[in-house]
């Protein structure tokens, strides 16, 4: 339960009145005890322990209007609509979209049991183990860009991803733009400039990470895949390059280093180049030079911590998990221009 914590007071909702909606669709009369987790720095996620059953709540950040990244009737319908071809995703119970309840739409689902391992792993894991985590993270990737799309297709704009994230992304980071980060116009121009033809078209998870990926690690394999937050349909190497951003290797310098999320670092995890070959092969696609998926991953993850960063520099956010994420901005806009050629 340690990532688990008390609600924090910011982030407080009328559980009676949550209960009273979720009633019809669970065998639960008493009120559930309420807990929030810790992770996650966009969407807010709260686990309600009924007897004998566990579910999830997710909501958007207070005060927060129903954009892409917070829109939870989104989040909600594409999860039900891939549960049936891509069984990894969570259970998905019921939509509230009666801002009476909670003053925004929010969606309760199941909670998925098993292993969720963040920066550091604090139970024995052996070599056997960590293979399994790799190549499992790999291959389930792999199997939700073979998810036929149309399941999604209004989601599909069409050709043009790469270029709409692009240009999507820019905008939002020149509109988080504070005088502490760099401004980062060197890296938006050579992507812009550099911008490949999407490669394919298919379902993406947007932030495919180890510690949004639920392990048993008796049973050998991934039983969950969690925050969906991001998804869409768009480029698979976007996808990759995106998840890549995160994935911190055993040699890496050490502000990077520091920024690591997951343990990616492990004996027996692959490099990036690992990664990507590995997928490469089993996806069937080709790649002759990752660098631009690697730059823009890079970008897009110092756009996401900086949109955070702008809300925690102006009060609208207190959680102090945020204090250091202008840092963060710092090393990962100097990381991207780095590799830019």
């Amino acid at each position: 339960m340690k990532d688990l914590t008390a609600v924090r007071q910011e982030d407080r909702f009328d559980v009676a009145a949550m209960h009273a909606w979720l009633r019809p669709f669970i065998n639960h009369d008493s009120q559930p005890e309420v807990m929030q987790f810790r992770s996650g720095a966009s969407n807010l996620t709260y686990l309600l322990k009924y007897p004998g059953q566990e579910l999830v709540l997710r909501r958007p950040p207070v005060g927060t209007k129903a954009v892409s990244a917070h829109d939870m009737k989104r989040e909600y319908l594409i999860q039900s609509r891939l549960k049936p071809s891509y069984s990894l995703v969570p259970e998905m119970i019921a939509l509230c979209q009666d801002h009476s309840i909670m003053g925004s739409d929010f969606y309760v689902m199941e909670r998925v049991v098993g292993d969720i391992f963040r920066r550091d792993i604090d139970q024995e894991v052996t070599a056997k183990d960590v293979a399994m985590m790799a190549d499992s993270l790999i291959e389930g990737l792999v199997q939700l860009h073979a998810v036929d799309s149309t399941i999604l297709q209004e989601l599909n704009k069409g050709i043009g991803y790469v270029g709409r994230q692009v240009e999507g992304w820019s905008k939002r980071y020149r509109n988080a733009l504070t005088d502490d980060v760099p401004n980062g116009e060197k890296v938006m121009a050579w992507l812009d400039a550099n911008k490949p033809n999407d490669i394919d078209s298919c379902v993406i998870h947007g932030d495919w990470r180890i510690d949004n990926v639920v392990f048993d690690l008796e049973k050998a394999r991934i039983v969950g895949v969690l925050d969906w937050e991001l998804a869409t349909v768009g480029d698979p190497l976007m996808d990759l390059g995106s998840s890549l951003a995160y994935w911190v290797d055993r040699d890496d310098e050490p502000a990077f280093a520091s920024l690591r999320r997951q343990p990616s670092h492990l004996e027996g995890m692959p490099t990036r180049d690992e990664f990507v070959a590995r997928y490469l092969q089993l996806s069937g696609r080709a790649c002759d030079d990752f660098t631009f998926y690697e730059v823009f991953g890079l970008f897009r993850l110092a756009v996401i911590i900086q949109q955070i960063w702008a809300r925690y520099r102006a009060g609208q956010t207190t959680n102090p998990a945020f204090a250091g994420f202008g840092d963060a901005v710092n090393t990962l806009i100097k990381r991207a221009e780095a590799k830019i050629k």
